[in-house]
């Protein structure tokens, strides 16, 4: 039984569960900004939530197997232990596990034709490439310095607006500048995740932005995402509710705080300063949604 528990517990580490709040937060904000349309449907909002989730879960498995397989992942790792280099699964359940995950991801998305156009299989497609592409391949994306592009697209504008788009069978210029912002912040996790490992990234030749540019731009970037992400949504903020403005207010002195961290800490330290920026994409579409539903009338 301990084995098995062990196992378990080995899996679910291997999801990154401390990040997984980023798939969740850009389709929890496009169902809240479909209910503010009148047209929220819980279903096709689950089934969207379902792919983002799988799919994330999938890209973790991923980067666990191929980061060992390329060398990435040594004993001097700083981030969370990865479960294939310590052993606790295999290489071959890991890859295994990698294409479940993506299948059911696949799956969800099929269903969700069902309530949307035959067109939206080439964004499955496209979600399914990029989970694999990222960190495996002939020019695998993490590698190469466009990780970034991938997380705004990824875990921003796609899901925010085609969840949106699923309800509705419409796009939005609001619906596309918020997914930009929540994006903007989900990217600030990649930027931590990279900003702790630069030596071993550079060690492994994985030319991240911080490798790129260095620890003082990865510094930089992350509080201008931060700040972008804010200015982007302030329009909305200065006739909303004072629970809202005051939600928001407080987020940001969150926000500071949690930029402070990445001139503070170093090393090991650095794995909370991710789960507070993981913590700040989800407040961020939370408030979002909470005042969208409310306008909605809804709350």
């Amino acid at each position: 039984m301990e084995n098995e528990k062990s196992l378990v517990c080995a899996w679910i580490e291997a999801a990154r569960p401390k990040t997984l709040p980023a798939s969740v937060s850009p389709v929890l904000l496009g169902s809240a900004l479909a209910f503010y349309d009148g047209v929220f449907m819980l279903l096709p909002a689950l089934l969207c939530g379902l792919v983002a989730l799988f799919a994330q879960i999938a890209s973790n498995f991923a980067n666990d197997y191929f980061d060992f397989k390329k060398g990435a992942d040594k004993e001097d790792r700083l981030g969370p232990e990865r479960a294939v280099a310590q052993g606790w699964i295999s290489p071959k359940a890991m890859l295994v596990g990698t294409f479940i995950a993506l299948g059911l991801a696949c799956v969800c998305g099929i269903f969700l034709l069902f309530f949307s156009v035959w067109q939206l299989l080439f964004v499955g497609i496209a979600i399914a490439v990029c989970v694999l592409a990222y960190s495996a391949g002939p020019f695998p994306l993490a590698y190469n310095g466009l990780g970034d592009m991938c997380v705004l697209l990824f875990y921003g504008i796609i899901p925010v607006c085609f969840t949106y788009y699923i309800q509705t069978l419409t796009f939005s210029l609001l619906s596309f500048l918020l997914s930009v912002a929540l994006g903007l912040l989900s990217v600030n996790i990649l930027v931590v995740n990279n900003y702790r490992d630069y030596a071993q990234d550079k060690a492994a030749r994985k030319r991240t932005t911080i490798v790129l540019f260095g620890r003082s731009f990865g510094r930089a970037f992350y509080i201008v995402n931060n700040l972008l992400a804010f200015i982007i949504v302030f329009p909305l903020l200065v006739d909303a509710p004072w629970w809202i403005q005051f939600w928001f207010a407080a987020l940001f002195a969150l926000s500071f705080f949690t930029c402070k961290e990445l001139f503070t800490r170093d090393g090991k330290e650095l794995n909370q300063t991710l789960a507070h920026t993981a913590r700040n994409v989800f407040l961020f579409a939370l408030g979002l949604s909470l005042l969208f539903i409310y306008a909605g009338g809804g709350l």
